[in-house]
């Protein structure tokens, strides 16, 4: 058996009281109070601790907002001109583009999959991103 003081878990008590209680409730105590602990701190360092009901209806215009019909076109063009200048790039500056940039591997995981140098990747990659930039400067 275990005491804790109830004065740590209500904070309406103002006057210490202890009793007893069994090992297993005083661990599962602690245990919510690491928890807890670690939430804060989590929120504290990601900035976390904003809410969202900050101004009426915020949550809901969020997850209602709609782009605008100009908005879409543009998202498509873009979309379409991102997919003709990588058709451009060669197959291997394209596949490793697309598995850096669009899947999230890194280079060292490119390089082993494609079991070569890491930069040989790495060079590929950058070169492949001159060709995207020229293409884009030509079409935009």
């Amino acid at each position: 058996m275990k005491e804790i003081n109830l004065r740590d878990y209500y904070p309406f008590y103002t006057n210490d009281l202890t009793v007893e209680v069994p090992d297993e409730v005083a661990d599962l105590l602690r245990e919510y109070a690491l928890l807890e602990e670690a939430y804060r701190i989590r929120t504290y360092r990601y900035k976390a601790f904003y809410s969202l009901d900050y101004d009426g209806n915020i949550e809901r215009d969020i997850a209602l907002s709609q782009p605008s019909l100009l908005e879409v076109m543009e998202q498509r063009r873009m979309t379409s001109l991102l997919y003709k200048g990588l058709a451009t790039l060669s197959e291997k500056q394209y596949k490793r583009i697309y598995a850096h940039y669009f899947l999230g591997m890194s280079i060292a995981e490119i390089a082993k999959a494609d079991n070569c140098a890491f930069m040989s990747v790495k060079e590929s990659i950058e070169r492949g991103l001159k060709r995207l930039e020229k293409f884009f400067e030509e079409n935009l």
